[in-house]
């Protein structure tokens, strides 16, 4: 997993607009066969493996209650053999409208979770293409499909046809990046296009390809290529750490929302202060160190309870990501990351709190 680039992030929020003169209008409304979806709020959470689990959520409900979140991943394979089912049966403990992400390379594998993800309340079925992970795109998953757009297509249509929800893709660029004598976005409108005509009702698109991961610049031109292209909504994702990020974004793009992924790692306030940015209400402003510093003993508090000591392991790249900001930040994280259990964990925690206060 790719680091949060914490420095440029904290630059861009420091300089972050108070109010959008333009702000978007809020209802987006995505049918699925049977059962149509509004989305009140254009910001979208990222799917994020070992990051966005229920705990985390709940985090960043509080500053964003409107929001579409998703589940991490589900392997829709795993799931038929009963292996990360409580990430998807958990749903029923939360508010506000959560989708369920899958990947696979079988349509039918693809079709049963996500009948399953629907009848435990899932908001709507997004399908990954466009993870970048090796072993992952060479099962034929992630963004190993856009290399099969056939069997990609098929796959659409498959979870399409055994859902009445809303069914989403998220995929990237392409494969690689194109020739020299290739049109640059010529490959992205047709790939984008083939998943529209499949059936799906949005498309969330990372402006880079498969090759770059997350090296270099999301080429937001790419993205608006493809949105003139296309007749369903579609999400721009990637180099969006800050509301003013999501304001440039959605000009350069003309995209219909903005879907923010690693720079929530440790920011779960991210998607509210852009979401009232969009809306052109104040934005709520930046956690201070003390305020960080509670949120993370909050956080590791929830994991423990919910996975016993496994839990500490779960929350020490939370808390690296949210203790910052103070003097001595950095020496403090160390001997966090060392504590050998979730209470030493703590009364670290609120030892700095009390320096800070």
């Amino acid at each position: 997993m790719t680091s949060r680039p914490e420095h440029r992030r904290n630059l861009l929020v420091a300089r972050m607009p108070a109010l959008n003169q333009f702000p978007m209008v809020r209802d987006l409304r995505l049918s699925g066969s049977r059962v149509e979806r509004v989305l009140r709020c254009r910001v979208l959470q990222s799917p994020l493996a070992g990051v966005s689990d229920r705990i985390f959520r709940n985090l960043v409900r509080r500053w964003a209650p409107d929001a579409l979140l998703f589940t991490e991943m589900v392997n829709a394979t795993s799931l038929e053999l009963g292996h990360g089912r409580c990430k998807v049966e958990e749903l029923s403990e939360e508010v506000g409208p959560i989708g369920v992400q899958l990947f696979d390379h079988r349509p039918q594998a693809m079709a049963d979770a996500a009948r399953r993800a629907e009848d435990a309340g899932a908001f709507l079925i997004d399908i990954n293409m466009g993870c970048p992970v090796r072993k992952i795109a060479r099962k034929g998953g992630g963004s190993g499909l856009i290399r099969d757009p056939d069997l990609a297509c098929r796959i659409v249509e498959s979870v399409a046809s055994a859902v009445g929800v809303p069914v989403t893709v998220k995929t990237r660029l392409g494969w690689c990046n194109p020739a020299e004598n290739e049109a640059p976005d010529r490959a992205a409108v047709s790939w984008c296009r083939q998943l529209q005509d499949a059936g799906a009702t949005l498309l969330t698109l990372h402006g880079r390809t498969r090759e770059q991961r997350f090296s270099g610049t999301a080429d937001w031109h790419a993205i608006a290529t493809v949105k003139q292209a296309l007749s369903i909504p579609v999400i721009a994702n990637g180099d969006v750490y800050s509301p003013d990020d999501a304001l440039r974004c959605l000009e350069a793009t003309g995209a219909d929302g903005v879907m923010v992924g690693r720079g929530t790692m440790g920011a779960p306030w991210l998607a509210g202060q852009i979401d009232a940015a969009l809306s052109g209400r104040t934005i709520p402003p930046t956690p201070g160190p003390q305020e960080r510093l509670k949120l993370a003993s909050e956080q590791l508090q929830a994991l423990v309870a919910s996975r016993g000591d496994h839990g500490l392991l779960i929350a020490r790249k939370h808390m690296s990501w949210t203790c910052t900001g103070f003097s001595g930040a950095s020496q403090f994280r160390q001997k966090l990351m060392r504590a050998p259990t979730p209470d030493q964990a703590l009364i670290l925690l609120q030892q700095q709190q009390e320096q800070l206060a």
